[in-house]
């Protein structure tokens, strides 16, 4: 059986798109230094907000970005009844949250050699309404710009 390991590039995250407002109503995400897991099995990567900002009322959407290639939509989750999956996404990728712990959750199950690559992470706060059409998400109303925040890399 093969050993999946799940490096941290860094504990520090960087924003890749620009904030709008202040830095003070920006949530920072941590996250544990290294995930390991077996072939087959499932990872947990967790984006978790600082003190002070609740998950309940962000939306998280999850990246995907293989050496070389752009960044590749996953996955968004607000709740069980307001999620959305990207377009030929496997139904192994799942998102959820850890409301106790203020954290978004990627779930990989059935690790695969080719899910080697890097994970982020972007928070929304606030109102949306969503259109899902042709696997294109239209953000209808935009109280904050996203945030996208680096995650592990699956290796």
């Amino acid at each position: 059986m093969s050993l999946l390991f799940l490096p941290v590039l860094t504990t520090n995250y960087y924003l890749i798109f620009p904030l709008s407002g202040s830095w003070a109503q920006s949530p920072v995400l941590t996250q544990m230094s290294s995930v390991s897991a077996f072939l087959g099995s499932s990872a947990r990567l967790n984006c978790t907000l600082s003190s002070g900002f609740e998950v309940p009322g962000y939306h998280i959407s999850w990246y995907q970005q293989k050496t070389e290639s752009m960044p590749q939509f996953l996955l968004r989750y607000y709740s069980d009844s307001d999620k959305y999956q990207g377009p030929g996404v496997p139904s192994r990728f799942s998102g959820s949250k850890d409301a106790s712990a203020s954290a978004g959750i990627l779930l990989i199950s059935g690790l695969q050699p080719e899910d080697e690559a890097d994970y982020y992470c972007a928070t929304y706060h606030g109102n949306t309404e969503i259109e899902e059409e042709e696997g294109k998400e239209e953000w209808e109303e935009e109280s904050e710009s996203p945030k996208i925040h680096n995650i592990p890399r699956i290796s």
